[in-house]
């Protein structure tokens, strides 16, 4: 599960088994995951996360998509 960003205690990261599904990254913080799509940028899932929080994660994931996607087609060729 390689993370591939840290941000005010949020790791981004990916599961390895998951390269068969869309580009998306996971972000957790103690308890708190939720799950973005990367093309587009959507919340796929939310599961803790408050709502100021998920707009702040979704502002960093658009901020930072391109990354995360060389990211994932690095990690799943």
């Amino acid at each position: 599960m390689p993370t591939i960003y840290r941000y005010k205690g949020f790791r981004f990261h990916f599961f390895s088994g998951e390269g068969r599904e869309p580009p998306h990254v996971h972000i957790r913080r103690g308890e708190d995951d939720c799950k973005f799509w990367l093309q587009p940028v959507d919340l796929a899932y939310n599961d803790g996360m408050k709502a100021h929080e998920l707009t702040e994660l979704e502002r960093v994931v658009n901020e930072h998509c391109e990354e995360f996607l060389r990211k994932w087609h690095e990690y799943f060729p």
